[in-house]
């Protein structure tokens, strides 16, 4: 009996509150009936009854949840699905005018509130689950607050979880919200770790956890057992591995994810009278109860969704769950009995996990829920009442974005306003971007093909990815080998599957999906008479591909692809963004795609990949046609080191990526002489004339602007010799042009006429002695100058010969007559005195026919 549950226990104190504050945040574990029983508490007290008969709204952040919630509801009444109970989920509406409890996912309720800001005909919000933080349950709590203050005070609301901070949500709700919890009546459950760390065992996750099935079966009877994996192909794959193991016999083996038809998932649900094994997503974490498990197989993995607003790129990574899920998880195994739970990690790792899951709204696209705010009157999103803050990175890429589609005009998150091609958009729920193409399509006249593509976009793939060569060559013979879109495939093969009545033998044949495509067409009639109702205009007569083609440009604009190169799959996208596009795209031949999809997606062996899927050909002159104020041009240089000789085109942007070129003669010139003087500079062109003079003249130079500092001298460092060489480069764009160029002049004129003789007179090229001899000096930068001659020339020059004003004595090499040094010296008259005497004794004998005088 359902008056059993736990949740009974404070039924009375949970009437009392919502009848005194209309404010209450429940905390209960996982089981203890709050979402199916807490509704029928509502309705059994006459809390929806005033001011009129209303409805108590249960947001669900799950569809399947939703719908499985709400026919169990339905049964425990005794009613009809769709009549006092029903449910809402996007794209399917199960109710009725008497339904009284309603189970909807979040964000049909946001959007109700823009269309009827008083909530007619609700008396009740009920926030399910709401530690998991969805983007839309956070916005509609603050919209629903935001009403009940203002022009709704008998709205009751009620925030319920099983690990919820109910602390800080009632603060939010404010002071008069009281908080209750449920003990509840739950089973011990005994965790146990992995002997050793995750990291440690290499095994797929599917082998692992088929692995602890059957060391647990060996010793112990597992009863049902519930496994939770990442996602469907995990679980599949776990389904396949324990298909395989002789301890899982006598076991119905049954998945459970969110792209199962109702059918599956009710089988999974169901109770049956043999053992079962169910491998579920984090689905079956709340909400879900599947009575009698008795074994939970933990993964410890989830894939969560996230946005990467620098990229524009949503994410799909296989990660670590927090401990608050694993908590969940294990609490599935205590609800009718004792529990054991298997955690494939080890305890130390456990701990080092976060306490939390990141809320959505700090790891999702916003750009939806922003065009519904701004529709709502929000014009300034900082001050808006966020539970907690998306960050303004996130923000402006939502607006940024809903600009480029025509949804919003104003530049600054606090002024910006939505248009009225915005407020049209928000009639199909869908995102932005989709949104945007079927508005766009009736300029086209293709408005039902338009809805057709978006409507084959929302759920899972139509087209089984991974076939065989058969039903390749099947698929090429009926849709060909390549299309101007892949959603153009798409239609093909839907409309294929609608002829044959989407009988299952004959969608096999190709590879449909049948359950998939039988879903498509009530979807594709919803937007078909959204469209009608918007007054959109749906011609017969079917469209041109070029038709369609511009709509979804004009939906996409921010997902313009380039091929890099014909051998490779490699893409640049608008705004410096990088992907592959998908192998089973149809539409390899063009080098200019529109993408509809782009996803990083993680495999469970670590490898991530930024894929590019849905894509549709483009050709240049449509962008033009469609946003001739995105496209600039760029003049583009660079050097050919085989032809030694700059060259330049003029590119063509649309936005930041390349579409073409042309080559632009002469090359420019500053741009020019900058690559060739930085060659030039690299040492990978030679000017001939510039040659160890014109190195001395600058060390001459340099040496003297230090020696004598009151002379101002110009220094000339690397940065100034690149401007002389750029100076000797201008006005040229070859090797050729500049290779036997006349450049000392050009490097003295660096200095005036004044500063010339001022270097000629104290840093001389050459260097008068005493005895009438002249003799070059050598100049390096940081060392003394330098002459080099031998003992004789020498004689009768008793002093050490000096430059700049006699400040820097000259460092002299004293040769032998073999004209090799030897001997160094700064200090002359010393060497006369103290080292020739022995110097003359010991030449004299060597080279006799030289002069040796006494001194």
């Amino acid at each position: 009996m359902s008056e059993q549950l736990p949740i009974y226990e404070i039924e009375d104190a949970i009437v009392d509150q919502l009848k005194t504050s209309r404010k209450l945040v429940l905390s209960a574990p996982t089981g203890s009936g709050k979402s199916t029983q807490v509704p029928q508490m509502l309705l059994k007290h006459g809390l929806l009854d005033a001011p009129s008969k209303g409805q108590v709204v249960v947001l669900q952040p799950r569809r399947i949840a939703a719908r499985m919630l709400a026919a169990r509801v339905a049964k425990e009444l005794g009613v009809k699905l769709g009549d006092e109970v029903g449910y809402q989920i996007r794209f399917e509406n199960v109710c009725g005018a008497k339904t009284r409890i309603k189970f909807i996912t979040e964000g049909i309720l946001l959007r109700q509130m823009i269309r009827d800001p008083q909530l007619k005909g609700i008396s009740a919000i009920m926030f399910d689950e709401f530690h998991e933080r969805h983007l839309y349950g956070d916005i509609t709590l603050a919209r629903a607050l935001d009403i009940q203050e203002s022009n709704r005070p008998d709205l009751q609301l009620l925030v319920t979880s099983a690990t919820i901070n109910s602390d800080q949500i009632a603060n939010y709700l404010g002071d008069d919200c009281r908080t209750l919890h449920s003990d509840g009546r739950t089973f011990p459950v005994d965790i146990r770790y992995g002997r050793k760390p995750s990291y440690e065992n290499r095994a797929p996750i599917w082998e692992q956890a088929a692995d602890a099935f059957c060391e647990f079966a060996r010793t112990e009877d597992p009863g049902d057992v519930l496994m939770f994996m990442p996602g469907s192909y995990e679980i599949r794959k776990t389904l396949e591995t324990l298909g395989h193991r002789r301890e899982a016999r006598g076991y119905d083996r049954l998945p459970l994810h969110g792209e199962l038809s109702p059918k599956d998932q009710d089988a999974a649900v169901d109770q049956r009278g043999r053992p079962k094994i169910v491998v579920a997503t984090n689905v079956a974490e709340t909400s879900l109860t599947i009575d009698g498990v008795r074994l939970v197989i933990d993964s410890g993995l989830a894939r969560i969704p996230r946005h990467d607003p620098y990229r524009s790129i949503n994410t799909l990574l296989i990660e670590k769950i927090s401990q608050a899920s694993a908590d969940q998880r294990a609490g599935r195994a205590g609800r009718t009995q004792f529990g054991i739970c298997l955690r494939l990690w080890s305890e130390a790792e456990h701990q080092d996990r976060a306490q939390q899951e990141k809320p959505e709204v700090q790891r999702l696209d916003l750009s939806e829920v922003i065009l519904t705010l701004k529709a709502a009157g929000i014009a300034d999103l900082d001050t808006f009442r966020w539970l907690e803050h998306p960050g303004e990175k996130r923000l402006n890429a939502a607006e940024e974005l809903l600009s480029d589609l025509g949804a919003l005009e104003g530049e600054a998150s606090e002024s910006s306003t939505i248009t009225e091609m915005g407020r049209r958009m928000l009639a199909f729920p869908l995102h932005p971007r989709y949104a945007r193409m079927l508005l766009a399509a009736e300029e086209y006249k293709c408005v039902s093909e338009a809805c057709l593509a978006a409507a084959l976009t929302q759920g899972r793939d139509v087209l089984i990815r991974k076939v065989d060569r058969r039903i390749k060559d099947l698929r090429s013979d009926l849709f060909g080998t390549k299309a101007r879109s892949d959603l153009f495939v798409l239609m093909k093969a839907w409309s294929h599957a609608a002829n044959h009545r989407f009988n299952l033998d004959e969608c096999r044949k190709l590879g449909i999906h049948a359950q998939s495509a039988r879903q498509v067409g009530p979807l594709f009639q919803q937007f078909l008479d959204i469209a009608k109702r918007e007054k959109l205009s749906v011609h017969e007569a079917p469209a041109t591909e070029e038709a369609l083609q511009k709509a979804i440009i004009l939906g996409f604009s921010d997902r313009i692809a380039r091929r890099m190169d014909s051998g490779t799959l490699r893409c640049e996208m608008v705004h410096g963004r990088k992907g592959v596009l998908a192998r089973e795209s149809q539409v390899h031949h063009a080098d200019l795609i529109a993408v509809s999809e782009v996803s990083e997606i993680g495999q469970s062996d670590g490898d991530v990949n930024t894929i590019l899927s849905l894509a549709t050909a483009v050709e240049p002159d449509w962008l033009r046609e469609l946003f001739p104020k995105d496209f600039s041009s760029k003049v583009e240089v660079w050097f050919d080191s085989q032809a030694r000789r700059v060259y330049a085109h003029e590119a063509s942007l649309f936005r930041d990526i390349r579409l073409g070129k042309k080559m632009v003669e002469p090359p420019p010139l500053e741009q020019s002489a900058n690559l060739l003087a930085k060659e030039v500079s690299a040492g990978r062109l030679e000017l001939k004339d510039w040659d160890n003079s014109v190195e001395q003249w600058i060390a001459r130079l340099n040496c003297l602007a230090k020696w004598c500092p009151e002379f101002e001298l110009p220094q000339l460092g690397e940065d100034d010799r690149r401007a002389v060489v750029e100076q000797i480069c201008h006005g040229a764009f070859s090797y050729r042009s500049i290779r036997d160029k006349q450049v000392k002049g050009m490097v003295k004129d660096w200095l005036s006429d004044l500063q010339k003789t001022m270097l000629n007179d104290h840093a001389p090229e050459r260097l008068k002695l005493s005895n009438g001899r002249t003799l070059k000096v050598k100049y390096a930068e940081n060392e003394p100058p330098l002459i080099s001659l031998r003992i004789q020339e020498l004689y009768d020059v008793k002093a050490t010969p000096t430059v700049a004003m006699g400040r820097q004595p000259v460092l002299i090499h004293i040769l032998a007559p073999n004209m090799r040094p030897v001997q160094v010296t700064q200090d002359l008259a010393n060497f006369w005195k103290e080292h020739y005497p022995a110097l003359r004794s010991q030449l004299s004998r060597r080279y006799p026919k030289h002069e040796w005088r006494e001194l």
